[in-house]
């Protein structure tokens, strides 16, 4: 397994349990701005993953898709580079719609600010990473993944 497709399962792996867990009351803790401060319209599941992240049940939505998104990339290199990059750019964009209090709402739909944005903008540049500067050279290209013969291509 190539490394973009360890760290597209990684990160899939992890955003899945995110979102999971924020689905489960234990880890969800009390909002401390309330839904009409933060701009928030859809409120349903509203307050902070481990007290640190604001989360609804949107963006628990959104952290599943994502998960399952990287774990199913990992399979194959060139969609675990495709996978790195479009979260590279995706991140980046939340991460500069959550400096911005006009769009930390995003539409009064999924709460992106405070924590979130360094957790966005460290996902973001660590995907663009593996999604555009790492790049496989020739010789691992051409050894076969462990129990197969079959060369990447």
């Amino acid at each position: 397994m190539k490394s973009t497709q360890k760290f597209a399962l990684i990160v899939g792996i992890f955003f899945f349990l995110c979102g999971v867990m924020g689905f489960i009351p234990a880890f969800v803790k009390a909002p401390t701005v309330t839904p009409d401060m933060a701009g928030l319209g859809y409120t349903s599941g509203y307050g902070y993953l481990l007290g640190l992240f604001p989360i609804n049940v949107l963006h628990n939505v959104v952290h599943l898709v994502v998960g399952l998104l990287g774990i199913f990339a990992s399979i194959a290199l060139d969609s675990s580079r495709l996978y790195s990059g479009v979260l590279g750019i995706f991140y980046g964009v939340l991460t500069l719609m959550g400096l911005f209090p006009a769009t930390q709402s995003t539409l009064g739909l999924i709460p992106i600010f405070g924590n979130d944005v360094w957790l966005h903008a460290v996902t973001a540049a660590i995907a663009v990473y593996f999604g555009f500067i790492v790049t496989p050279d020739l010789l691992e290209l051409s050894t076969p993944q462990q129990g197969g013969t079959r060369n990447e291509g």
